[in-house]
């Protein structure tokens, strides 16, 4: 129960019924538009393809490290490549999206809270977004929904036992985008009830 429970929440949350009184099915509240990851981005850029070690200066995130929208920092892998550190560093508030992997984990994201410095690997993309349009964590909470999930499947490339979703197919996701300070307001509203089913759980 809890499991739909989450997925009814994030469905409600992008809907605008979370924050508005009234809201017609299938129309998007007052004020609400729908946008694509392209408008509300500057672009999209790959990690880093360069050999991980055991140990190293600074850890190098990757797909398995990606757990229910945030990063777990146990199986880490390293690099000492200054050019490599440099190039990927990542920012506070950075969204990342697994772009290969099984058909089931491609599209997850994940979202860099600055826990500690980090580079990510090549089968992620960040996500360089426009800080004025959209907040990360409403975007990163968007793209783990069922419907973007859905739209990911309908445009995703298959291999052997994988599935693809490059840069190009990522920046065509639909999002429906409220004013900033709304957008704020969902990501508190969708914390506030996870937090009370993660409790639950316990």
């Amino acid at each position: 129960q809890l499991k739909v429970y989450r997925q009814s929440l994030l469905k409600w949350a992008f809907e605008g019924k979370l924050t508005n009184k009234k809201v017609k099915d299938g129309e998007l509240p007052k004020g609400w538009k729908w946008n694509t990851i392209r408008d509300v981005c500057t672009s999209v850029e790959y990690g880093s393809a360069a050999k991980s070690k055991e140990k190293g200066k600074v850890p190098v995130l990757r797909m398995g490290n990606i757990q229910n929208g945030r990063f777990d920092w146990t199986d880490l892998v390293y690099t000492d490549d200054d050019d490599e550190i440099e190039k990927y560093l990542l920012k506070k508030d950075d969204v990342l999206f697994n772009r290969t992997n099984s058909p089931e984990l491609v599209g997850k994201t994940a979202i860099y809270k600055g826990e500690q410095k980090a580079i990510f690997a090549g089968y992620l993309i960040r996500i360089n977004r426009i800080e004025s349009l959209i907040d990360a964590d409403y975007l990163n909470y968007h793209l783990n929904t069922h419907t973007a999930r859905t739209y990911g499947n309908s445009v995703r490339s298959f291999g052997v036992n994988q599935s693809n979703i490059n840069g190009t197919k990522l920046k065509t996701y639909p999002i429906p985008v409220p004013p900033l300070p709304e957008q704020k307001q969902i990501v508190s509203e969708i914390e506030t009830r996870l937090s009370v089913c993660d409790k639950i759980e316990e």
